[in-house]
């Protein structure tokens, strides 16, 4: 099958019933894809073994024969979200959608597809390294998808860029070795007593007219502003904080009766040992103090060299 852009996801319900790899995978004993001509076989829910939705992009071989089975080639082509075909569902699973991504190459000029994004660094000739390409596409999200589940704690709604709120379908671009790290700081944080219920993501995909907004608004403030070639552009980066209690703001952490930068500096060092324990997932990590518009947080990524800023 020839490669193509698309992601793979399975419903909400999937996290507690599960469903069949060997199936999925047409027998296959090891449970695992292969992203590229070059990488070892990954496993379908991740190395944290929770991810419920898998993303391809051009740059990425995609050979599982079995997808043209479940879903048809013009599923494999159309952009967005289809089922599986009813008649190649065993019994007793879960069942899996695709979700066919816009290519990056349907953007026009600062649209795709009548929503507001701007314009990407290398489109502005402003490329850095091979970090900074355009993103391999976009995927399209209506107002009734917006909740369906990317991994055992969170949904596409949580990356979704904070603007356009009337605007219909949105489009995302999203990377899902970050989810895949943020699952695994959480077990990081669960296994040394920190139990995490909630991770709120505060900003995931940012799309380049946002980010400038937002480096424009927040440009004269002491923690200062967001860097112009954000990662959150590349969907490989999210600021978020444990947030069990749902009150929006950075959890106790270290149990000293206060929400401060010690917190933070608890998340941080399950980062570390999530980027010892898996160095395929290394990336930046910063550390942000509480001001008057918000609580301390921390910003992790994925961008493939080691990356720290921030005092704690």
């Amino acid at each position: 099958m020839a490669a193509a852009a698309c992601t793979l996801a399975t419903p909400a319900r999937a996290g507690a019933q599960g469903f069949s790899l060997n199936t999925f995978f047409g027998g296959r004993s090891d449970d695992s894809l292969v992203v590229s001509d070059s990488a070892a076989p990954t496993p379908i829910r991740g190395l944290s073994g929770k991810l419920r939705l898998r993303i391809f992009g051009p740059r990425r071989s995609l050979r599982i024969p079995v997808i043209a089975r479940l879903f048809g080639d013009s599923a494999v082509r159309t952009p967005g979200i289809h089922a599986a075909k009813a008649a190649a569902a065993a019994d007793g699973e879960t069942g899996v959608a695709l979700a066919t991504v816009v290519p990056f190459e349907q953007k026009d000029g600062r649209f795709v597809h009548g929503y507001r994004v701007g314009y990407w660094p290398e489109e502005r000739g402003r490329l850095r390294n091979g970090m900074y390409l355009n993103p391999d596409g976009f995927v399209k999200v209506t107002r009734e998808e917006a909740d369906m589940p990317l991994s055992e704690h969170f949904s596409i709604r949580d990356f979704l860029t904070h603007d356009q709120s009337d605007v219909w379908p949105k489009f995302v671009v999203l990377r899902d070795e970050l989810i895949d790290k943020l699952e695994l700081v959480i077990d990081e944080l669960n296994a040394s007593g920190v139990p995490v219920t909630h991770m709120k993501v505060i900003s995931g995909f940012r799309h380049p007219e946002y980010n400038q907004g937002l480096r424009a608004r927040t440009r004269r403030r002491t923690t200062g502003s967001p860097a112009q070639d954000s990662r959150h552009q590349f969907g490989d980066a999210a600021d978020v904080i444990v947030d069990n209690d749902h009150n929006g703001r950075m959890d106790d952490l270290n149990r000293d009766g206060r929400s401060n930068s010690k917190d933070v500096k608890v998340l941080i060092e399950a980062v570390e040992r999530v980027e010892r324990r898996f160095p395929e997932l290394v990336g930046g990590a910063g550390t942000y103090r509480a001001t008057r518009q918000h609580g301390p947080f921390v910003h992790i990524d994925v961008r493939g060299n080691r990356a720290r800023w921030g005092r704690i």
